[in-house]
């Protein structure tokens, strides 16, 4: 049997599904021989020795500790201000790693990090899990085998059912950095393509407090790929009906649609049409539950050597570069040119 440690830093919201899903692992991975084990820190010290009994796994009371405890991979689910030196060391430290999106608040402070990890050849994994998603990875999988033909137009939708507190929107670099970087990262994903333009649009009807801190709730960006295909990129933190992630895609063969099943947040204003049935997701947490799960399993695999990185550094500042750019848009009212991604 093969031992693996996982220190996890940061066990709030999505810090406590990390910590869960990784606890899961060994029904995974045990009948493959590889057994799994977690240590965790978290400033809020009661809250993580909680969890940390919940759960089966060690305390440490500093991220210093954990390093020091002898990890073979380190989870980062903290603030995103607290990434870039948490990444660091990780690598340092001679692991792998993984840290939810993004690498940094904005692209200006992510290029030191990604400097700082090729410099050591460090490995770190981004937390993009809609590439984990069965939806998406069929919609990829259609369209790479031509069965979608090529691609004229793409809408993509990310809503939340209410937003998040405002005190947590004031630090989040704005709609377009916190909810659609994700729709970013996943029409570069399955296109192959980069976004080169970006002209946003974004509207406040909902807590004036979401404006105050220099939000919006509702946006809506139109970007432009490198040869000419055209996108929608829409958010809201204001969608009643439930929590709602979709992606059509448009091709000149046919045409898919993530995210519709019976779960789909939305009823048809069509006469004897039923469908969708099932209740609507209420958070990002059901929507994605099974991505998550495949998305830290699939972080095991690297550290393992028997995958390649899913999703690298440049593969999120990639993304952040369109969502700095729709930011960019919303504030000018012009579109603006998207930066050329960075190398690999």
């Amino acid at each position: 049997m093969k031992d693996i440690t996982l220190g996890l830093v940061g066990v709030g919201r999505i810090g406590v599904m990390h910590a869960r899903n990784i606890a899961s692992l060994n029904s995974v991975l045990r009948p493959q021989g590889i057994n799994v084990s977690l240590r965790l820190t978290d400033v809020a010290a009661d809250h993580a020795r909680t969890i940390a009994a919940e759960l089966g796994a060690g305390f440490l009371p500093t991220v210093d500790s954990l390093l020091a405890s002898g990890l073979d991979g380190l989870v980062i689910a903290t603030g995103t201000g607290t990434h870039p030196p948490l990444i660091q060391a990780g690598v340092d430290a001679g692991i792998p790693v993984f840290c939810e999106k993004p690498v940094a608040m904005n692209v200006a402070d992510s290029l030191p990090v990604l400097d700082y990890v090729r410099a050591r050849g460090g490995t770190v994994q981004i937390g993009h899990q809609r590439r984990f998603d069965p939806g998406y990875l069929e919609a990829k999988r259609a369209f790479d085998a031509g069965e979608l033909g090529w691609i004229h137009s793409l809408r993509a939708v990310t809503c939340d059912m209410t937003p998040p507190p405002v005190e947590f929107l004031a630090t989040s670099g704005g709609l377009f950095r916190d909810c659609s970087v994700h729709d970013f990262d996943i029409l570069r994903w399955l296109t192959g393509r980069e976004i080169v333009e970006v002209y946003a649009k974004g509207s406040n009807n909902g807590d004036p407090a979401i404006g105050a801190v220099g939000d919006v709730d509702t946006a809506l960006a139109v970007v432009t790929f490198d040869d000419g295909t055209l996108g929608s990129v829409g958010a809201s933190r204001y969608n009643g009906a439930g929590h709602d992630v979709r992606l059509e895609i448009q091709g000149s063969k046919a045409s898919l649609m993530v995210g519709l099943d019976e779960n789909t947040a939305m009823a048809s204003a069509e006469a004897g049409v039923a469908f969708p049935s099932g209740n609507p997701h209420k958070t990002f947490a059901e929507r994605f539950d099974q991505a998550y799960r495949s998305e830290m399993a699939a972080f095991a695999e690297l550290i393992l050597g028997q995958r390649f990185n899913p999703c690298t550094p440049e593969d999120a500042v990639a993304a952040s570069r369109v969502a700095d750019a729709a930011q960019a848009s919303l504030e000018t009212g012009r579109p603006v040119t998207v930066g050329a991604p960075v190398s690999r």
